[in-house]
């Protein structure tokens, strides 16, 4: 490790990773054993343990014995299933950049927002720039895509009290964002001009999972200057087309293409 990047390393958490990774490398081993394999202090490495199982991240057995906890089965789960959605992701968003010539994210839903884990963009220098990592509110932009598919009860639930308006076209009136809903369920596209940004306009399809329900979507996302009616109406069949492919990938066994005609 670089000397400058020692110094972003928080310790008390370096040594917690270590004693957790040492579990895991040692399922039922003692306090002493697990000290000595992650070379810390029998009286530290006790106490990071406790910390650990206040998060049910690692368990101790009535007879002192260390394993993992159940916390880490909720992690390795949505690791897993985020690594093999990205992994089928990519070549089908690289395909959508391609064609389409501009930014393509794949967006997770996570509690109130979606999270970009995955994009493809183009190489002309003038374009949207996604960031991996990027949070967005459900009800604002492409994110709608995801949300249009929550029920209806969930969805009052993940908004917050007051809807901050991005630009002057965020949907920020419950009622008139509960009816956008139920248009994007219907026509299972979404549609965002300037919600997000003014000058960006984005295409978002749902993704659908082997059991039918929605956890992500894929956008196509543009400069609204150079981006027509035209435009928009090739981004809905290709995006829809693209997120037909990744649901098929996941087991999905219904029709996830676009069932209506969108009014631009």
């Amino acid at each position: 490790m670089a000397e400058n990047e020692k110094n972003y390393v928080v310790q008390s958490v370096d040594d917690a990773i270590n004693i957790l990774m040492t579990v895991a490398e040692h399922p039922e081993a003692g306090v002493s054993e697990i000290a000595r394999a992650a070379g810390v202090t029998k009286a530290k490495t006790f106490r990071l343990l406790r910390t650990l199982e206040r998060r049910e991240l690692v368990s101790q057995e009535p007879d002192g014995r260390w394993r993992l906890g159940n916390a880490i089965l909720v992690l390795g789960t949505s690791a897993s299933s985020q690594i093999d959605l990205v992994k089928l992701a990519n070549p089908i968003l690289e395909d959508l950049g391609l064609k389409t010539n501009e930014t393509v994210q794949l967006r997770l839903r996570d509690k109130s927002e979606a999270l970009c884990i995955a994009k493809y963009e183009p190489s002309r220098d003038l374009r949207v720039h996604a960031v991996v990592g990027r949070r967005r509110p459900l009800y604002a932009g492409s994110s709608k895509a995801i949300m249009a598919y929550l029920p209806e009860d969930e969805r009052e639930s993940v908004l917050p009290q007051e809807l901050k308006a991005f630009t002057g076209n965020t949907i920020t009136d419950r009622s008139r964002l509960f009816a956008e809903l139920d248009r994007i369920r219907q026509m299972r596209i979404c549609i965002s001009r300037g919600e997000v940004s003014d000058q960006l306009v984005a295409v978002s399809a749902p993704v659908f999972s082997a059991d039918g329900s929605v956890f992500a979507s894929i956008n196509i996302a543009a400069p609204a200057f150079r981006t027509d009616d035209t435009d928009i109406e090739r981004f809905i069949r290709l995006v829809s087309e693209a997120a037909g492919r990744i649901s098929e990938g996941l087991g999905w066994k219904g029709n996830a293409s676009l069932s209506g005609r969108i009014a631009l």
